[in-house]
């Protein structure tokens, strides 16, 4: 290692004094008070909205102009190609939009910078998303846009059963039983295919059980536990029972938003993307949804906190300007923009208050509560692996060809291992 980094070192001193310029990417010391041009590297815009928001930045900055990097919309694309330029030290990249559950494994590698939380107005944020961007107790991101789950359910069915909608799981799994046959539709959509979206729909029901996967800042394994094999219990017998679909099994958000749109279920659990979609002209089910908390073994329960953090990486040589850039982005009028423009949630706890936008997306309170009462996912250096191993187990569960306790014991002795917590 030590012969290839000073063979490094020689070849870049042989091109400077050849008068060549130093490669963009070569690996490079980062700069905490550099200033000058930046890039910004995030998944794919499905909107399109960063472009605008950047130009105001650029006309504001004409010297420390600021440079959108599209990665693939799939985030395992995108943390491969983040992960990739980080391991080689290079300063291409100066912020990263991540999602909120990089933050452990990215700190923890070294790959993004402490912040100074006094220079980022936190205290303005919805509370749980701020813990989402912290690392055993220091802030290594900032919280860019936020997500929460939500129950969408058939509002003129319930209307017409004269029923509310379901505040427990009990609830849930009587009228996803009995009400939606009488309507000719199946009960419950949710994500439930081997990947990371299980591994949130588990994470979901764990905490809304009072239960945990992991506990001490990811250091200990927690899911064999009473609430975790009764949250097992709860989806695996929605599965035996029949009022969750065994097609549910193979969806991801688009099946299970799509079924629901189409007509086909009574309620389903997706993000607050949905809601637009099934609002829109020539959905079938448009004018007839509802949003609510999801429900709990007692009464509504928690969700998994989605979104992505902008951090700076390790390897910028301008780092005093991505701080800046990131105070533009996560700034009140920068905040509402992406609500407006990008159709995503802010962080920004004052907007979901606001009168003018809560007209323009109804279901803002209700996420307001589903994100106040939510919880980060595991959080873990390893939590790659830790996801792939719960989404492994809970299907094993969930297909019948492991009963919940032993798929329960299974994950904790697999957790252990990727932990290595004896």
């Amino acid at each position: 290692m030590r012969r290839v980094r000073v063979t490094c070192w020689l070849v870049a001193g042989l091109l400077l004094l050849a008068g060549c310029a130093v490669p963009s990417g070569w690996v490079r010391g980062g700069d905490a008070d550099g200033t000058g041009p930046v890039t910004l590297v995030t998944g794919q815009d499905l909107t399109g909205y960063l472009q605008g928001r950047l130009a105001v930045w650029n006309a504001a900055h004409p010297d420390q102009k600021a440079t959108l990097i599209q990665l693939p919309p799939a985030a395992d694309d995108v943390r491969a190609q983040m992960i990739s330029n980080l391991q080689a030290k290079s300063d291409r990249y100066d912020v990263l939009n991540m999602d909120v559950a990089w933050t452990a494994e990215f700190a923890s590698a070294g790959w993004i910078t402490p912040l100074d939380a006094q220079g980022f107005p936190l205290e303005k944020f919805l509370k749980p998303v701020v813990d989402t961007a912290t690392f055993r107790g220091r802030l290594y991101a900032v919280p860019y846009v936020t997500n929460a789950g939500m129950l969408y359910y058939r509002k003129d069915v319930l209307d017409q059963a004269h029923l509310p909608p379901p505040r427990t799981w009990a609830e849930l799994a009587a009228d996803a039983r009995t009400v939606a046959p009488r309507y000719g539709l199946k009960g419950y959509a949710a994500q439930l295919l081997p990947y990371e979206g299980l591994t949130v729909n588990y994470a979901e029901a764990v905490q809304s059980a009072g239960g945990a996967i992991l506990s001490d800042e990811g250091r200990k394994v927690a899911v064999d536990s009473p609430a975790a094999r009764q949250a097992l219990d709860f989806l695996v017998n929605g599965v035996r029972q029949g009022w969750i679909p065994r097609e549910s099994l193979s969806f991801t958000e688009e099946e299970s938003r799509q079924a629901f749109q189409n007509g086909g279920y009574l309620f389903m659990r997706n993000w607050p993307y949905a809601y637009g979609l099934a609002e829109a002209q020539g959905s079938k089910v448009a004018g007839k949804v509802g949003v609510v908390p999801l429900p709990g073994p007692d009464g509504p329960g928690s969700s998994s906190l989605g979104g992505s953090n902008l951090a700076v990486s390790s390897y910028s040589r301008h780092q005093k300007t991505a701080r800046a850039l990131i105070r533009f982005l996560t700034g009140l009028d920068n905040e509402r923009q992406v609500l407006l423009k990008g159709s995503l949630p802010p962080v920004w706890a004052q907007l979901y208050t606001d009168p003018a936008l809560i007209k323009r997306f109804p279901y803002l309170p209700v996420l307001r509560q589903s994100i106040l009462s939510a919880k980060p996912r595991p959080k873990s250096p390893a939590y790659d692996q830790v996801s792939l191993a719960v989404a492994g187990e809970v299907h094993d569960a969930l297909t019948l060809r492991r009963s919940p306790a032993a798929a329960t014991a299974a994950l904790a002795q697999d957790l252990k291992a990727i932990l290595r917590d004896p």
